[in-house]
């Protein structure tokens, strides 16, 4: 995963609200388990269907309760896989927020009066490290779990941040073997 800090340019906006993570990428799409692939299907009935029209920007601005639905995690990947780097909503559905912050997809919450502000901009730029969206309306700020911030930050996925406690596990690893003892074997 690579580190996230600042993330800025224009904004595709998805004006819709409770966008479930089979409409973000329809289930026979699924089929697959790498992470890579999945931008061409990308809201797929609605583009085909001629609903909506995306443009692969770097920051997307939607609706309240985005990725709602299922827990699958092909709906962050295919936004990611498009182009997407940051989704701005009022609300995320609780499992699809965490799925964006472990693959390095930055999930913003701002008010629905901040969200349209950063749509009619255009453009934008989302600072991890200041927690704010920038764009010609002003300075918003956003809330983020310092764990999660930590993570994006660094570019930590689920092992990046176990490996960094590798000396405190080794330590802890090596004090329960010399409280044990030699391990003995009957023959």
């Amino acid at each position: 995963m690579r580190p996230i800090d600042v993330i800025e340019g224009r904004v595709s906006v998805l004006d819709r609200a409770d966008v479930d993570t089979d409409q973000i990428i329809p289930k026979q799409f699924l089929k697959r388990v790498e992470r890579t692939g999945f931008g061409e299907f990308l809201f797929y009935d609605w583009i085909r269907d001629g609903e909506i029209e995306l443009e692969p920007n770097p920051i997307l601005v939607t609706g309240r309760n985005f990725g709602c639905g299922s827990s699958r995690e092909h709906a962050p990947w295919a936004l990611e896989d498009f182009g997407f780097e940051a989704i701005v909503a009022p609300s995320f559905a609780d499992i699809f927020y965490v799925n964006c912050t472990k693959i390095g997809l930055l999930p913003v919450v701002l008010d629905e009066e901040h969200c349209r502000a950063v749509a009619e901009a255009g453009e934008a730029r989302v600072d991890v490290d200041d927690q704010t969206v920038t764009c010609t309306a002003g300075v918003f700020r956003f809330g983020i779990e310092p764990d999660v911030k930590h993570r994006l930050l660094h570019g930590l996925d689920d092992i990046g941040i176990t490996l960094e406690s590798a000396a405190a596990i080794n330590a802890f690893e090596q004090a329960g073997a010399a409280q044990r003892g030699p391990v003995t074997t009957a023959l």
